[in-house]
């Protein structure tokens, strides 16, 4: 779309928005739902037909809380938002950003008021996205996160040069590889599609419509891993049964065990060493002058090079969480209009100092890095550490049930663990609550334990 199509955009979004919303809301719905009440009581828990009606209840009676105009005018305001983070961003200029922030916020805050029965305003809009989780518990696991990570990634931190870096990476070879990568991971060339962006992130309008996007540099393959976290989103989609397509039951339950899968694929599978025995040798076919000197050790310790940095999504695994945990806490803050926005670009700084051990040169690189607040998304970042812990819960399971899984890495072999986070994952969609889904996959509640033996493992390694 070009530039100056945006307002024009915004408003047909709105519409649509505004309509689709009163059509799910209206009382023909609720009776319908009434209706089906007795039929689904007589169905199965588990079933496609009872999993349908539970969760488009639970949607409805949450939806008709809104009121359809003030959706629209959300719709409209993230349309809107979205072209003015990307200028003020390149620019890094905060104060052109400044009011459309104060828009969302104000818009988020009449949502919040839409709701009652919650302990914290923060709650209503984690539910959007973490649906039955409240503020109280993702803070019991961040607090817990925080506390053991900061001296862990203290003591991990690496000084010298990084292996491997700085060097020249042509963009077209670095696609090339990454390709060969997803093809392995299930990435189908009929069904699937990988361009570059500003921000990386995956969508799908179906589950064999799956389209990726990541971004790259000349002197660093740090887009590789976005691709691998992008394409982990794009494999749960894939993954949904094709019986619940076109339904509200056809894609993942929840953003946290959606970034579960991102992660699992970016970081336990593509960040191991058994992925690269198989893959470094094919890197260096891609890129012989820059790799010409480096070993697979060398470079396995490159791509997992514990150093503070200021992006979150290159951030490493030790501080990655970090990054997070401030978001989450300032969001909560920016709710409650506790904070000056107009000193928002100075807090950043500090906290990011105080959390992450590195202070911004810039807004582009600090407060401006992430499109969410322009599209509105307020409650979305602490999925992305929940997402963390549940990866390691998951991958606790499915090694003890596939003992030689770091095996079947090194032969560049992938599908028997796809097909086994299908079975009990992917393919069930929404069907279930985020805390249903869990137990079902794990056997428990969110734990942040595993990830941490995960973390202190790793590093021991790398030492």
């Amino acid at each position: 779309m070009p530039p100056g199509g945006s307002g024009v955009r915004a408003e047909q979004i709105a519409t649509l928005d505004r309509l689709a919303h009163e059509l799910f809301i209206s009382p023909e719905i609720g009776r319908l739902l009434e209706r089906l009440a007795p039929w689904e009581d007589a169905q199965e828990y588990d079933s496609d037909e009872a999993s349908l009606v539970r969760v488009t209840r639970r949607d409805w009676e949450k939806a008709r809380q809104v009121p359809a105009e003030l959706r629209a005018e959300m719709s409209r305001a993230s349309s809107l938002a979205l072209p003015v983070w990307a200028k003020a961003r390149e620019t890094s200029d905060f104060a052109s950003f400044l009011p459309v922030l104060r828009a969302n916020l104000e818009l988020r805050r009449r949502y919040v008021e839409c709701f009652d029965g919650y302990d914290e305003p923060y709650d209503v809009l984690l539910d959007d996205f973490e649906r039955g989780t409240t503020t109280a518990e993702v803070r019991i696991v961040f607090e817990r996160l925080k506390t053991e990570q900061v001296p862990l990634a203290t003591a991990a931190a690496r000084n010298g040069d990084r292996p491997a870096r700085d060097r020249p990476y042509p963009l077209e070879a670095q696609r090339r590889f990454e390709l060969q990568v997803l093809e392995r991971f299930g990435f189908d060339r009929s069904e699937w599609r990988l361009d570059s962006t500003v921000h990386p992130f995956a969508s799908s309008l179906g589950t064999d419509d799956i389209r990726l996007t990541t971004r790259y540099h000349e002197d660093n393959l740090d887009g590789l891993f976005a691709t691998m976290h992008e394409c982990g989103h794009g494999l749960y989609e894939n993954g949904v049964s094709s019986a619940l397509e076109r339904t509200p039951l056809a894609r993942g339950t929840s953003l946290g065990l959606h970034e579960s899968q991102s992660r699992l694929w970016e970081n336990l599978v593509g960040r191991s060493l058994p992925f690269w025995r198989y893959f470094f040798p094919r890197l260096r076919e891609c890129f012989p002058e820059a790799l010409a000197d480096v070993e697979l050790e060398d470079w396995y310790r490159s791509v997992n090079w514990v150093a503070p940095s200021l992006i979150r999504v290159e951030a490493d695994e030790a501080t990655y969480n970090l990054h997070v945990i401030l978001r989450f806490e300032l969001e909560q803050e920016l709710l409650m209009d506790t904070v000056d926005l107009a000193e928002l670009p100075e807090i950043w700084n500090d906290r990011m100092r105080s959390y992450v051990g590195v202070e911004p040169p810039n807004d582009r690189l600090g407060v401006l890095q992430d499109m969410h607040w322009a599209g509105g998304h307020i409650g979305y970042f602490s999925t992305y550490a929940l997402g963390n812990v549940i990866s390691a819960q998951i991958w606790e399971k499915v090694s003890a049930e596939i003992p030689d899984l770091h095996d079947q890495f090194e032969q560049g072999e992938f599908g028997e663990l796809r097909a086994w986070l299908g079975e009990r994952l992917y393919r069930h969609g929404r069907k279930f609550t985020p805390k249903e889904t869990l137990e079902r996959v794990v056997g428990g509640p969110i734990d942040p334990d595993p990830y941490l033996r995960y973390l202190r493992t790793k590093l021991a390694t790398l030492t």
